[in-house]
């Protein structure tokens, strides 16, 4: 007979060798369906053949015996040592537990939705993860006008929980039959509420940070509830007014204190412009004087030539020659100076400290624009700058500003546009001022030497390579 077996459809659980599935079988419902057309056969488990016994006699067939009792061995293990039915049991059995183990997780994870929404989020790190760019929920125009107006709202707050428009509660509560005791538990149970909500309050608007302002309405919001919870009884709960003035409060202290930072960033911004500013007017007085003293020696020289009348017409000249030049450049010098919107435009990168795609572009007015490269890659980066273009232009400003516009959507800093850092390759940046800066563009880098950054990968390398003996 034909070695044959029960050929289960995928997803089913495989039978044990040779299984034939009782009279009106069906299969187990938590079973995937069959495959659309799917034709399964069965056939008689496999019967081992038993070697004949005649003429083996009692005692002479030992080697026999040894023989069917390995055969049958092999049948159990090929049947799996049980039948059908215990088959089925334990499989009805685990799929039992199966289902009470998904109930018991879609319980559990019920239990901790619901434990989440009791939990206000105030994890430092978590909020920071989700902050983005504020919006002032009451704009004014500076700090001192958020002041003024916290100011109002505090007064307001005082005298909402004086006049005991704050936390109210049942007015009909008795004590031992008595009104009048009735109405001062109450008292005393709210200001005792008063006073746990006022801590809440006061603390968040102590601890306050913009990017916390949900969270703290949030926990305001919880506080809000426990008190309703815990004076049920005596219909004690806090007065809807009160918490929107509260409310109202948390976010006037958020938008002050964003404002705030707002204005101290952009006071650091007029005041980092104010010493550029300052370094370039020395920077033009120095290079004024030097040229005004040289022009001082070449026109005494001039005279002596003139005075003595032996001088050639040549030196005299070349002289004169030497006294336009340096007339030329002094008022080169005061016409930058006197134009506010001349400078050189700067393209900088720091692979190092940012990347290989990643540059800063802005404008100074010195007269060596070197010298403020040399400034931003002070102590504040581990490696100096890389410098790919100096563009000099009359109106620096304006190219500098076009630069930035292109490059917006760009930007590192999308919030302080005075952080002039942008996601652009140098390549990029010079295709870009081919376009904008015309002939003003005379020499562009595109690879960056680095040389700081690249010897220290290379050392570092040395190190993992060769590494100190222990």
């Amino acid at each position: 007979m034909a070695d044959t077996r029960f050929n289960p459809p995928p997803g089913w659980p495989v039978p044990p060798r040779g299984w034939k599935p009782p009279q009106g079988w069906q299969p187990d419902p938590s079973w995937p369906p069959p495959p659309s057309g799917w034709e399964f056969w069965v056939a008689e488990p496999v019967v081992p053949q038993l070697p004949d016994r005649k003429g083996g006699g009692l005692f002479g067939g030992k080697k026999r015996l040894e023989e069917e009792n390995a055969q049958l061995r092999e049948w159990v293990e090929r049947l799996g040592g049980m039948d059908a039915m215990r088959i089925a049991a334990m499989n009805e059995a685990l799929h039992q537990e199966h289902v009470g183990l998904r109930s018991a997780i879609d319980g559990a994870e019920r239990r901790l939705h619901d434990a989440e929404q009791r939990i206000v989020q105030t994890e430092e790190t978590a909020l920071l993860q989700e902050v983005g760019v504020y919006e002032y929920r009451h704009p004014l125009s500076d700090a001192v006008a958020y002041k003024e107006r916290l100011t109002q709202v505090k007064a307001h707050i005082k005298e909402m929980a004086k006049a005991g428009r704050a936390v109210v509660g049942a007015t009909n509560w008795q004590v031992n039959g008595s009104a009048s005791e009735g109405r001062k538990m109450v008292r005393d149970f709210s200001k005792l509420m008063l006073r746990a909500y006022n801590a809440e309050a006061d603390n968040c608007v102590r601890t306050m940070r913009p990017y916390k302002l949900q969270s703290a309405v949030d926990r305001l919001e919880k506080a809000v509830e426990t008190i309703v919870k815990l004076g049920r009884t005596m219909q004690i709960h806090v007065h809807p007014d009160y918490h929107r003035t509260r409310v109202h409060e948390l976010e006037l202290t958020a938008d002050h204190l964003a404002k705030q930072e707002e204005e101290k960033e952009l006071i650091r911004a007029q005041r980092e412009q104010q010493r550029e500013e300052e370094a370039a007017r020395r920077e033009f007085e120095r290079e004024k004087t030097r040229l005004r003293k040289e022009e001082a020696h070449y026109r005494s020289a001039l005279a002596k030539l003139l005075k003595n009348g032996t001088a050639s017409a040549e030196s005299v000249e070349e002289l004169k020659a030497k006294l336009d030049e340096i007339g030329a450049a002094v008022a080169d010098v005061e016409s930058r100076e006197a134009n506010v919107r001349a400078g050189y435009v700067y393209v900088i990168s720091n692979i190092g400290a940012f990347g290989d795609n990643v540059v800063k572009i802005g404008m100074t007015r010195r007269l060596e624009p070197e010298d403020r490269v040399r400034e931003l890659g002070d102590a504040s980066v581990p490696f100096r700058f890389d410098t790919h273009a100096l563009i000099f232009s009359e109106d620096a400003v304006g190219l500098e500003g076009r630069l930035h516009a292109e490059l917006n959507d760009r930007r590192l800093n999308k919030v302080n546009l005075r952080r002039e850092f942008f996601h652009a390759t140098p390549a990029e940046v010079r295709d870009l001022l081919r376009k904008i800066a015309g002939q003003h563009l005379l020499e562009y880098r595109d690879t960056a030497e680095a040389l700081e950054w690249r010897q220290s990968v290379g050392a570092a390398g040395t190190i993992e390579r060769n590494p100190p003996a222990p």
